[in-house]
């Protein structure tokens, strides 16, 4: 996988000081109000063969990631939360992150991670897309409910439900984005829906929805109710393919 970092060591987390140190990380990257997952349910966790996993930059944590072992026709491992610290984003510490859960997985015969993602948050939409390779399968309307910390605020927590398949990665079909209509676009900072009959359509996200929240809350509502609407009706009727640089979830129309 490109994009790792040869400074970042990832290492399975299992003592109880180990355990201790995920909750204070999450908190200093979501901020005030992060739900706790708890040392007792950690430790219980990494016992038990659950992904508990710390990446370090020397005896610095900079990133921490949990798992758990989920089925659905098959075993699969659900990376319930990762996250990275600010210092560190865009230095490939979520790249090391998932390179070492990926094989991770396959050491113990899985083929497959899913995980939860807001679609509005069009940097981690191109990560687990474009550059994973990972695709959508479900919307899913305030999958956690209230959530209120520094990066959700008072939105509702809408998620896409996505799946990383680890076999040798299928070449997707190119489409020629020029010519693909916009079912939403970003006008500004506003969201507008727009009508077109196509095999393929275009749904756009908000440069930075965060960063909308803090300064134009009722535009962000806004945008989640758009993108609900939008992307969730068509994708009852498709599939997510690609995300494109520009900020938007390429979909194929099946019906």
């Amino acid at each position: 996988m490109s994009d790792t970092h040869p400074a970042v060591v990832v290492r399975e987390l299992s003592t109880l000081d180990e355990c201790r140190s995920v909750d204070p990380f999450l908190a200093s990257v979501w901020g005030p109000g992060t739900p706790m997952l708890g040392v007792e349910l950690l430790r219980a966790l990494a016992h038990a063969g659950g992904y508990v996993a710390g990446a370090y930059v020397g005896d610095d944590l900079v990133g921490a990631s949990v798992g758990f072992l989920a089925y659905d026709q098959e075993v699969s491992l659900h990376s319930h939360v990762t996250g990275v610290s600010a210092q560190a984003r865009g230095h490939g510490v979520g790249t090391t992150l998932k390179s070492h859960q990926r094989s991770w997985a396959l050491d113990r015969g899985i083929r497959a991670i899913t995980w939860t993602f807001d679609p509005l948050v069009r940097r981690n939409a191109w990560f687990n897309i474009a550059k994973l390779g990972a695709l959508p399968r479900d919307y899913v309307v305030d999958f956690y409910g209230p959530m209120a910390d520094d990066i959700n605020g008072v939105d509702a927590s809408d998620r896409l439900h996505i799946r990383w398949d680890l076999a040798p990665e299928q070449s997707r079909p190119r489409v020629d984005l020029a010519a693909v209509p916009r079912v939403l676009a970003c006008a500004g900072e506003e969201p507008v829906t727009e009508r077109a009959e196509a095999g393929h359509v275009l749904v756009a996200t908000p440069p930075d929805i965060e960063g909308l929240r803090h300064r134009r809350p009722q535009l962000a509502l806004t945008w989640r109710q758009a993108l609900r609407d939008t992307l969730a009706s068509e994708m009852s009727r498709g599939k997510v393919v690609g995300f494109t640089r520009d900020g938007e979830y390429l979909l194929r129309r099946d019906s």
